[in-house]
């Protein structure tokens, strides 16, 4: 079975989130910047797809060469076999970036880059006219960084992040890989008690119960590749994939997954996101006031997305929340408290130093995971 060169792109600072889920699959793995690089068949494009929980997107990359002349990168281009992966219908959008590199408009790179394509595939197919682009989707992006160009396809279609069980969000929702890298970045285990005081749609409570019933993140939802004749190499390999990762869900083991938020409609939401997921009987939602929960075992996970000042609450509130927090943490001295917030002074309201601290990006915007880990 043909090999591909492939990469998953990955939030800036949970990289080797993806690379050790990568590794865990039994790939060989090289991190950069924004993406994991590994290479897999038809069949590790799937997988790929279905499991990763922290990654954005599954790309084959097509082709890498440095030029700095827009006459060059129409040349390299072209002489890419691009007739191996696209049939002449192939509808195929190009997106491009450029960093720091001599050809640094991207819509005449992007430009270029098409009509490259377009001539090959005319040439390859003997058309006089324009190509018909009726066909399945494979999306294509230009990234050039420094004068490196890399051109690729991307297997997954919409972000991966897009788990399709989510119909109801919050105000300030957290994307599903985001929060699945939040609970990947403690100490859980299914088997421990594991408590989201600020839950909102639920998202990281979800993320959890899936990965403590071995539930594929993508096993609700559709990926471009699938669509593409020489990914399924008539086996039907996504089918049999998703039917394998069906299979592979335990859904009789029991866990312990706690959430509450102080508004009732929230909470609703949560439990029909939950629902969705597949994992409805496994989170116990409760609308409560962040003071008023008190767990009755020890030794569990607290993971606490709270409303950031530049959010939903006046910068005072927030802090009261941050203050209340603290008192109230520090009657749980077992449990280790996991909070994610983009204020710096965080730590100040809280009352106590972080025994770790983590830089992330929640979209565009800087946060700090602060850890406080319990005893032991």
């Amino acid at each position: 079975m043909k090999t591909y060169s492939l990469l998953a792109t990955a939030a800036a600072g949970i990289e080797a989130l993806v690379a050790r889920e990568l590794k865990s699959f039994g790939y060989e793995t090289q991190t950069e910047n924004g993406l994991v690089r590994f290479v897999g068949t038809a069949k590790d494009i799937a997988y790929a797809n279905f499991w990763l929980r922290t990654a954005d997107r599954v790309k084959i990359i097509f082709g890498e060469f440095d030029t700095k002349t827009f006459d060059d990168l129409f040349n390299q281009t072209y002489d890419l076999p691009w007739e191996d992966i696209l049939p002449m219908d192939a509808e195929f959008p190009v997106s491009g970036k450029s960093i720091k590199s001599t050809l640094h408009s991207v819509p005449n790179v992007q430009r270029i880059v098409k009509k490259a394509i377009s001539k090959r595939l005319m040439d390859f197919y003997h058309r006089r006219t324009d190509l018909p682009e009726t066909g399945a989707l494979y999306p294509i992006e230009v990234a050039i960084r420094k004068d490196h160009v890399m051109l690729t396809l991307d297997t997954s279609g919409s972000s991966l992040f897009k788990r399709g069980y989510r119909e109801h969000k919050g105000t300030a929702p957290m994307k599903e890989n985001m929060a699945a890298a939040l609970v990947m970045l403690t100490t859980w285990h299914d088997d421990r008690p594991l408590y989201d005081p600020t839950c909102g749609s639920g998202t990281i409570l979800i993320e959890a119960a899936l990965m403590g019933h071995n539930i594929a993140p993508g096993l609700k939802r559709e990926f471009a590749g699938e669509k593409w004749d020489l990914l399924n190499e008539h086996t039907d390999i996504w089918d049999k994939t998703r039917q394998e990762a069906k299979e592979a869900a335990d859904y009789d083991k029991d866990l312990q997954i706690y959430g509450t938020d102080v508004d009732g409609r929230m909470i609703e939401i949560a439990k029909d996101n939950a629902r969705e997921a597949g994992v409805g009987d496994s989170i116990e939602f409760k609308q409560m006031q962040l003071s008023d929960y008190r767990p009755t075992t020890d030794y569990g996970i607290l993971i606490s997305n709270p409303p950031y000042g530049d959010r939903m609450l006046s910068e005072e509130d927030v802090q009261n929340i941050y203050r209340q927090m603290g008192e109230l943490y520090e009657t749980m001295p077992t449990w280790s408290k996991y909070i994610i917030t983009s204020d710096d002074k965080f730590e100040e309201f809280y009352g106590k130093k972080a025994t770790k601290k983590r830089k992330l990006y929640n979209g565009p915007l800087k946060v700090t995971y602060y850890q406080y880990w319990g005893t032991k």
